[in-house]
């Protein structure tokens, strides 16, 4: 498939993703999609940011529009509320008036209005396990409609211990289902997931989960103890898009964004300890460019889809090797360049040559930049003119070692 009206969709999903600005389709949509189309399971691994909402909510609406039953007929399982949003603004982009809005089911917001989604005829749920393994037990969903099942980042599912709600909803789910498993990792417990809920799975493999993504420029500054706010400063000053920067603990997170904020920067900041109101406006601020730089932890690195991200920084490095790719992944999304650096000092060279032996790749040294003076006060700007200058530019990428496209089908 090499562009969306080659799909064997309706003409009135056509239009809408037409009107919703997709024209080409990335790798992992011009794989998956016709499969799923064709009814098949479907396990698909491929690096983050390489538009896998898509390719299975395209799909699920289709479904939703030529199967005109009562009751939800779809489910998306995600493991955080962040990715739940995110699936759920993606479908409410794509859905027009012809589908009811999803129901969204996830903790920390209001249950009056999820449940009222629900009544007034919902088809599709987005939901994290918690919160809907909680209305299940109390008898305030009904899944005898169901038709499609979607583990959304079932390796990070897994990774948050969320194995046995995910057994105990898909116990109370029809067994004739079609059911698509996405993940950026096929780790031994994600198998063993897939062989338990996916029959026959058409399998769908794209480059290399464990590297960054090509059209990512990844550096690194060895840098003092007593620089690495200087050094972080000047990344940003000379940055003209939006930077997320990323801390390894919670208070650190919260203590860097109010030191940069103190320095005239536009941050923001989203960890475990934010209320999800908080988390909420952080996010939505960052892309509506009233916040320039959002500081965050480990919880942002999945599932938080942010366009133009311009520069990733890891002030911290990470704890996981894997999570360094998931944060890299958050720039050089959908085909465009971005720019990842990460800050270590001379006692971490052996954490990051370990990073490096992990991931099979090799991080480019690069020298300290000069210090360039602080913002007094940063204004909100729109970031649209400054993020397409950022994302037009072409670095020169660092050669990683790794695999190329792979579409690989099961009969």
């Amino acid at each position: 498939m090499q562009s969306f009206p080659e799909l064997p969709i309706s003409n009135y999903l056509q239009d809408r993703i037409s009107s919703a600005g997709f024209t080409t389709p990335t790798p992992v949509q011009a794989a998956a999609i016709p499969l799923a189309l064709a009814g098949k399971d479907v396990l698909a691994t491929a690096q983050t940011g390489t538009g896998k909402t898509l390719a299975f909510l395209i799909p699920i609406i289709e479904t939703l529009l030529r199967e005109k039953t009562r009751g939800v007929a779809a489910l998306v399982l995600g493991p955080t509320r962040e990715l739940a949003l995110q699936v759920a603004d993606q479908y409410e982009a794509l859905r027009g008036r012809q589908l009811p809005a999803a129901a969204v089911a996830v903790g920390g917001l209001s249950e009056g209005r999820q449940l009222d989604s629900l009544r007034k005829g919902a088809r599709l749920v987005i939901a994290t396990p918690g919160r809907l393994e909680d209305f299940l037990e109390r008898g305030l969903i009904d899944f005898r409609a169901l038709r499609v099942l979607v583990l959304d980042e079932a390796d990070r599912m897994l990774d948050m211990g969320f194995l046995p709600s995910i057994r105990r909803i898909a116990g109370a789910l029809p067994k004739q289902r079609q059911t698509m498993c996405f993940s950026a990792t096929l780790e031994a417990s994600v198998a063993h997931l897939v062989s338990e809920y996916l029959r026959h799975p058409a399998r769908v493999a794209l480059g290399s989960t464990l590297k960054p993504s090509e059209n990512v420029r990844v550096q690194a500054f060895e840098v003092p103890a007593d620089r690495k706010q200087e050094i972080l400063r000047s990344l940003l000053a000379q940055e003209t898009g939006r930077c997320l920067v990323f801390a390894r603990t919670k208070r650190g997170a919260e203590r860097l964004m109010w030191s940069l904020t103190r320095d005239g920067f536009n941050a923001a900041v989203i960890h475990g300890d934010r209320s999800q109101s908080q988390r909420i406006a952080a996010l939505e601020g960052f892309k509506r460019g009233r916040y320039r730089v959002l500081v965050a932890t480990d919880v942002a690195a999945r599932g938080i889809h942010v366009e133009n991200v311009a520069h990733v920084i890891n002030y911290d490095l990470p704890e996981l090797a894997e999570n360094f790719i998931h944060r890299v992944g958050r720039t050089g999304r959908a085909g465009e360049s971005g720019l990842a650096s990460a800050l270590f000092s001379r006692e971490e060279r052996g954490d990051l040559a370990q990073l490096e032996r992990t991931l099979g790749i090799r991080i480019e040294r690069v020298p300290l930049p000069q210090e360039t003076p602080c913002p007094h006060r940063e204004r909100p700007r729109n970031l649209e003119a400054s993020a397409s200058r950022s994302t037009s530019r072409q670095p020169s990428l660092v050669t990683l070692p790794g695999e190329y496209l792979q579409a690989q089908m099961a009969d």
